[in-house]
């Protein structure tokens, strides 16, 4: 039963689902946005009641090219208000693509995309293209740790 009390005012949090994706080198796949100043990962924000493990896997598709699977969560990160809504980024374990599909990445043109490209960069260069506040939540998911991702108490598949 729906209370319409709980819908009258939701919260709002933006939830960012974003994803580490390796080379065979281990170097980080990170994208170059348009809109703000260093590299970041790929990923972006979910859609209304859209699962964040197929949020992830969609706008990584968008921006790359990438099909993958995402059943893990790296790292969990809050970020406050600021000039934009709160948000909650979920960072998801994309694994390590082959070399073939490292060389053939496909990012749609800038105009459509909000994207100048994408490229694979070595874990030690990353505090040198991100922001600290970036560069650190990469770290921390570069740390190995994952949480399975779950729908309703099941992993989703």
């Amino acid at each position: 039963m729906r209370d319409p009390r709980l819908l009258a005012k939701p919260p709002v949090c933006r939830l960012g689902c974003l994803v580490l994706v390796r080379n065979p080198r281990g170097d980080v796949l990170l994208v170059d946005p348009d809109y703000m100043d260093g590299l970041i990962l790929p990923g972006g924000a979910a859609q209304p009641n859209e699962p964040p493990h197929l949020a992830a896997a969609r706008n990584l598709h968008a921006e790359t090219g990438l099909n993958l699977r995402l059943a893990d969560v790296l790292a969990v990160d809050f970020t406050p208000a600021d000039r934009h809504l709160e948000r909650l980024n979920l960072v998801f374990d994309g694994g390590t693509v082959t070399e073939h599909a490292a060389a053939h990445l496909t990012v749609p043109p800038q105009h459509r995309s909000g994207l100048f490209g994408a490229r694979f960069v070595p874990a030690r260069q990353l505090p040198d293209v991100m922001a600290p506040s970036q560069a650190a939540r990469v770290t921390e998911a570069l740390a190995g740790r994952a949480l399975p991702v779950l729908l309703h108490g099941q992993r989703a598949t």
